[in-house]
Formats: C-alpha cells, sequence, structure tokens
C-alpha cells in the first residue's frame, strides 16, 4: 500500500501532466525515494493508485538505470566510465573504490553501505574522472583519494 505521504507527492506531480498515466515515472522516482527501491508489491501500488498496467510500469523502472528493481546499499556510487574518464585515468578510480568498498561492479558490499553502478557519462567530462554518490559529484579523482571521500559516506 502507498503511503499518504507517497500518495500525496504522487498527486502533486500528476497536477502537472494532463493525462493521470504520464506521471508513471515521477511515481517510480517518489516510491524509490521514500523506500529505497522499488518492489514487485510497489508497482503494483502505483499501478492500481494511476491507472497504468504493473507490466507497462515494469518496462519504464528496467528501461530507466536510475530505477531500482532490487534492493540498494545506504549509498549508490555512480562510476563513469565513459572515454573521457577512462582517458583521465577513471579505470584506476573505478578499481579503487570497488577495492575500498569491498564489492564489484553492479554489486552492494556485505555490510549494505554502498551499491556501485557503473553508468556511462555523468556529464562532466571537463572535470573527469568523476563519480557521483547518491547526488553528491565528486571531479578530478585521484584513487589515493577515494578512501576518504567514501569515508564521508556512513
Amino acid at each position: 500500500m502507498l503511503s499518504h505521504e507517497e500518495q500525496r507527492e504522487i498527486e502533486g506531480e500528476m497536477r502537472h501532466y494532463p493525462q493521470k498515466a504520464a506521471v508513471a515515472i515521477d511515481a517510480l522516482k517518489i516510491v524509490q525515494k521514500h523506500r529505497g527501491w522499488v518492489s514487485d508489491e510497489a508497482l503494483q501500488d502505483i499501478s492500481a493508485f494511476i491507472g497504468v498496467g504493473v507490466s507497462d510500469l515494469d518496462s519504464v523502472a528496467t528501461f530507466y538505470n536510475l530505477i531500482f528493481r532490487k534492493p540498494v546499499g545506504r549509498h549508490v556510487v555512480y562510476m563513469c566510465d565513459s572515454v573521457s574518464c577512462w582517458i583521465m585515468g577513471g579505470s584506476s578510480v573505478i578499481d579503487r573504490f570497488l577495492a575500498c568498498a569491498g564489492a564489484g561492479p553492479g554489486q552492494t558490499n556485505a555490510d549494505g553501505r554502498f551499491t556501485l553502478l557503473p553508468i556511462v557519462c555523468l556529464g562532466a567530462c571537463d572535470r573527469a574522472p568523476v563519480v557521483m554518490i547518491d547526488d553528491d559529484l565528486h571531479v578530478n579523482l585521484d584513487p589515493a583519494n577515494v578512501e576518504l571521500i567514501l569515508n564521508a559516506y556512513p
């Protein structure tokens, strides 16, 4: 069941669209914000609330790589693996993130603190290599400062 707050936020977004079904992406993002990810049960609840089929919602959720269909860690680390980051030493930065966090690409570490996700581009090529942790962009990275950065996220 969607919480009253989730329903209120989804209804607030519905005002921006001529059709209720157009709020599907926003509804998925709202539920994820509150729960950390979008479960099968949440898809069913969203479906009933906005009148979009569960399979259609699942198609939308699995298309967008920023909608999580399985649980993620407390912090999500988006590791840019674009050409710009790679040229600027991004592969050694990514290797250091993987080693310090103790998980592989697409995995969550054992204590549930970090989920490490490769992403094609974070839009900061002029400051490569970069990663984004939750909503924080970290730029001009060097493998030597990765552990310090991760320590800032309990």
